[in-house]
């Protein structure tokens, strides 16, 4: 239970990081092994990791998602029926680019010309065949709407077009939709799932020490523990940046890191004191002719927010400034929408900053032209001691919670069979 206090006692099981992939190798690990000891270290003050949900007064009846906040293929999310085991409602209203989604745009010669062009650019990804590119590369050059195609792209992977890798996104499937919500958050619906675990918050691992044959030392600031077998479920940054310290070094696992950095999204909530002023449950893009713009879900479950999603260089930079100018930016958007007067409306109500979470270091992996197969590089076991998952781990299902999840699952069923 969180406040586990044994400390230095010897483990079968220490996972490293109490996020998607963490909490579902935990629970599978406790489900199919109830005789091995597994302890779960989060650095930091809460379980989810990059699932967060926080509360509004204004709609107190929901959870508003910092982080994942859509159960993408959800028929096939291990993560919906999980909702209904743990007691959160997952709401069935159609996402914005679902079929029967609500979204504002203007239905006239522009808006279908833009369409088209948003097809072909993905058709002509679709198609590429070859040598990996990157994802700017697949643009023509002059086309009107490459600033639309940019934004949308860059909603995808977190990062501009042209440290995507084409390869990796054709590799992306997450599963047959549609895309649903948990009314609670998901971040609600990741934390509970965690609560039957044992768990050590504000516990930092700084070393593993994987020199001798019978046990694996793990120091941390809260001490040292040592274990059997290890898995480390924390972000590609956390890795790259050297972190944690292996000894002997794993070169290899930090290359793959470094080659699948995390993409930026930044969300920022807004309070609506009219909330007639904005309609229901509808989506829209702030500029169809630049990149650097927000995409805005108007009144999520209808309640009196609105939720601006920033996603690349323009969610380093709104996040380097600080809610006052993430604010200034959404408010000149939702204003050449529906008039200046819509400023008086909205106030922040909470905003997202991942590039800066201490312990994470950005929002989801992307990778790097022609470094889509690190991926399985990344998630391969060393020696059947230390296994690794997390999103990034997951060749096709990367970016996603029930990516991070099904890699959770996987590195359990290898850590039993490994403690057998």
């Amino acid at each position: 239970m969180p406040g586990d206090n044994s400390k230095g006692t010897d483990e079968d099981v220490v996972i490293i990081g109490a996020g998607a992939a963490g909490i579902a190798a935990a629970r599978r690990l406790q489900a199919i092994r109830p005789d091995l000891s597994i302890l779960l270290l989060e650095a930091g003050d809460r379980l989810g990791g990059r699932a967060w949900t926080v509360a509004l007064l204004e709609a107190a009846d929901i959870g508003l998602d910092l982080g994942c906040g859509w159960l993408h293929g959800a028929r096939t999310n291990a993560w919906t029926a999980i909702a209904g085991e743990v007691g959160v409602t997952v709401d069935h209203t159609p996402a914005p680019w679902n079929d029967g989604g609500r979204r504002l745009q203007r239905d006239d010669a522009a808006a279908r010309a833009a369409r088209q062009a948003i097809g072909a650019y993905f058709e002509r990804l679709e198609s590429h065949t070859g040598n990996d590119a990157a994802m700017a590369d697949m643009l023509e050059p002059g086309n009107p709407w490459n600033g639309q195609i940019r934004a949308v792209g860059t909603y995808i992977t977190g990062a501009e077009l042209e440290r995507s890798s084409v390869v990796d996104y054709n590799r992306y499937d997450p599963g047959p939709g549609p895309d649903w919500r948990v009314r609670e958050g998901y971040g609600t619906l990741v934390s509970l799932y965690g609560k039957p675990v044992r768990a050590r918050l504000g516990a930092e691992v700084t070393r593993i020490d994987h020199r001798h044959a019978g046990r694996i030392g793990i120091e941390t600031n809260q001490g040292v523990l040592s274990a059997r077998t290890v898995l480390v479920t924390v972000s590609t940054n956390v890795l790259a940046a050297g972190k944690i310290a292996f000894d002997p070094p794993l070169p290899d696992k930090i290359e793959a890191a470094a080659q699948l950095p995390l993409g930026l999204a930044d969300k920022l909530f807004l309070r609506l004191a009219n909330r007639e002023a904005l309609p229901a449950d509808t989506h829209m893009l702030g500029s169809t002719r630049r990149g650097a713009t927000g995409t805005y879900q108007l009144r999520p479950f209808g309640a009196p927010v609105v939720e601006a999603y920033f996603a690349g260089d323009l969610a380093h930079d709104l996040e380097g400034q600080g809610r006052e100018a993430a604010f200034s930016f959404a408010g000149d958007e939702l204003a050449a929408h529906f008039g200046a007067d819509i400023r008086k409306e909205l106030s922040v109500a909470t905003m997202s900053a991942w590039a800066a979470a201490p312990h994470i270091g950005g929002s989801y992996s992307y990778a790097e032209p022609g470094a889509s197969d690190q991926r399985g590089r990344l998630a391969a076991p060393h020696d059947e001691r230390i296994f690794f998952a997390g999103e990034a781990c997951s060749k096709s299902r990367y970016s996603t919670a029930h990516g991070a999840y099904e890699t959770g699952v996987a590195a359990a069923d290898r850590i039993a069979g490994s403690l057998s």
